[in-house]
């Protein structure tokens, strides 16, 4: 799913993210109070201001939850667990980029 939010800022109020999800700003405040991925501020208001890491996260749950079905729980065990492989995929490609270092450093003294 492609979303229209304005680039470059912030912060999104929940009712731009709700028309740019094409959601109800009670959906969005539902997933906030069920997903902990999601983490936005308050303002002295009270109202919930979402960061583009924020968006990030409710693309995912949106594609999750609407798009493949999964269920709540569902959603939220896939997302433990996709954290754990992003940590392992991480440290994997740290470990590449270091051997390649290596290896163009044995090349180098050939």
């Amino acid at each position: 799913m492609h979303i229209e939010l304005p680039p470059g800022k912030r912060y999104y109020s929940i009712g731009e993210v709700a028309k740019a999800f094409d959601v109800n700003a009670s959906l969005i405040r539902f997933w906030d109070s069920e997903f902990d991925i999601l983490k936005p501020k308050k303002n002295a208001k009270g109202n919930r201001m979402f960061t583009p890491e924020d968006i990030k996260n409710l693309q995912l749950i949106y594609h999750l939850v609407k798009e493949r079905g999964f269920t709540l729980e569902g959603a939220k065990i896939h997302l433990k667990e996709g954290q754990k492989k992003t940590l392992d995929k991480f440290e994997i490609i740290s470990k590449l980029e270091a051997i390649k270092v290596q290896l163009t450093n044995i090349k180098n003294e050939l």
